[in-house]
């Protein structure tokens, strides 16, 4: 899969951010490609790997964006930047007091680029991750072999602004994953709700390869660790409010645990309204992606593909509640989790069971030539 276009693009922008960076940025942003911080990586404000753009001039701030738009659309690169403003936001209303261990915790520059093997050679891959925006892509002879994951998430989620209209970075994939829900029968609403509680984050979570049994991870799983005894004290007592506030229990765990196998109401058996509808929210993740890659992956999810995809919810159906939803076929899986501080955070993520961060080719293509 791929585009050669695309991949050129992203070639340079990488090629210009690198050229333009000291020994030390060198450093600290590059990777050997079969390094195993490859495969971590994180949406919370953790340290992600990398050369943050804290550590950038202000003109190599602006090679970092470049590199970041050549993996997105237009609309989602406005989305993600919109994503990096709002922890403005968020430091206000916590009331300037998060930390994290640096000198500001919640910090529009606290956003790394990481580059793994050499952009000139036939493999290589990079990403841009920090609070709530995790991009990966993977480059193999020219072509662009991978795209997922690919996580964005808001928090807050809804912010007021002066007028009547709130900003909403990820309001479509909220506001038509509710119209699909509400365009059910009541006999395939049953088939679709897998609990009547939403998880406190996205059942895949961080991890390199879901898999089957994974359940909605801990908040010290989706932070870089080591932890001392006390943050460890306190990440235990923020998860369990959390748990406690939302009403999760290891019994809800059990019913909505992934699966490699599709949980929910086959989209097959819908009729060509609700059909449509399934499109419309695909679209607002497909189309994250410049166009050639966008094309790419809509084949993931048409066709057969389209009529192996289930979906599934847990939670609310109301606005403002806690609620979940899971679109997923044989190879790829949506997720969306909007439950933590009262319904007003949410992450989203579309990931490729066989390719992320470049799947099988990339792992032969660096068994093959080096």
């Amino acid at each position: 899969m791929g585009s050669s276009t695309t991949a050129t693009e992203m070639k340079e922008r990488a090629l210009e951010l690198l050229g333009s960076l000291d020994g030390d940025q060198r450093a600290q942003i590059t990777y050997e490609l079969n390094d195993t911080e490859r495969l971590n990586w994180f949406y919370t404000p953790t340290d992600h790997g990398g050369l943050p753009l804290a550590d950038m001039a202000s003109d190599q701030h602006q090679l970092a964006h470049r590199l970041l738009a050549s993996g997105l659309s237009s609309a989602a690169y406005n989305t993600a930047v919109t994503i990096m403003g709002i922890e403005n936001v968020l430091d206000r209303q916590e009331g300037w007091r998060a930390d994290f261990g640096r000198k500001r915790g919640r910090d529009p520059l606290m956003y790394f680029v990481a580059i793994f093997g050499d952009p000139n050679s036939d493999a290589w891959s990079w990403r841009v991750g920090g609070h709530h925006i995790s991009v990966h892509f993977s480059v193999v002879n020219g072509e662009v072999q991978s795209v997922a994951p690919l996580f964005l998430g808001s928090n807050p989620a809804s912010v007021p602004l002066l007028g009547p209209h709130p900003l909403r970075p990820l309001a479509g994939v909220e506001d038509l994953g509710r119209e699909l829900l509400r365009s059910l029968s009541p006999e395939q609403y049953d088939v679709a709700l897998v609990a009547p509680i939403a998880p406190p984050d996205l059942l895949t979570g961080n991890r390199a390869a879901p898999a089957a049994g994974d359940q909605a991870p801990t908040l010290a799983e989706i932070m870089r660790g080591p932890y001392d005894e006390a943050t460890l004290a306190f990440l235990a007592d923020f998860q369990a409010r959390l748990e406690a506030e939302i009403g999760w229990t290891d019994e809800l765990q059990q019913s909505v645990t992934f699966s490699p196998t599709p949980h929910g109401l086959s989209v097959g058996a819908l009729d060509a309204g609700q059909q449509d509808g399934v499109r419309a929210l695909l679209d607002l993740y497909v189309d994250r992606l410049p166009d050639e890659l966008a094309d790419q992956q809509r084949k993931l999810v048409s066709g057969a593909g389209f009529d192996r995809l289930h979906f599934a919810w847990a939670g609310s159906a109301e606005p403002g509640e806690p609620h979940y939803y899971r679109l997923q076929n044989d190879r790829i899986v949506v997720e969306y989790d909007m439950a933590q501080d009262h319904a007003n955070h949410v992450h989203t993520v579309w990931r490729d069971l066989e390719t992320d961060f470049g799947g099988d080719a990339l792992a032969a293509h660096y068994h093959a030539h080096h």
